[in-house]
């Protein structure tokens, strides 16, 4: 193993079939408006935590919610995970505002992100 620790899961997006809908309930539960608040995504900022509402599951297609390990260097996390056996399933890209991110998915199909602010 080696000393590129994650900083913690820090991001969870959610796939939501009614954005407005959605928006709503996380609203009550978080306690909070959403700090973005867009037709393609809604976010919000609670307890540390940033969590996203994604259309449709969004240009990833996702099926069910998606946690992100936030880590200092994303491109040697990749590589350590990925030789560790898992598989990458989007490679990393800047989704704007020096974030990148990338999904891999464990041996068991389980699809877990990767996040990197610049």
């Amino acid at each position: 193993m080696s000393d590129s620790s994650t900083q913690g899961i820090k991001t969870v997006l959610h796939p939501v079939s009614d954005l407005a809908k959605a928006k709503a309930v996380y609203a009550a539960l978080l306690g909070v408006e959403p700090v973005a608040d867009g037709a393609y995504y809604v976010g919000f900022e609670a307890a540390g935590q940033h969590i996203g509402l994604v259309p449709a599951g969004g240009p990833q297609a996702m099926t069910s919610p998606v946690a992100y390990w936030h880590v200092a260097d994303i491109e040697a996390k990749l590589a350590e995970v990925t030789a560790a056996g898992a598989v990458v399933k989007e490679p990393v890209r800047d989704v704007g505002g020096g974030r990148l991110v990338a999904t891999v998915t464990d041996p068991d199909g389980n699809v877990l992100g990767l996040l990197q602010d610049r």
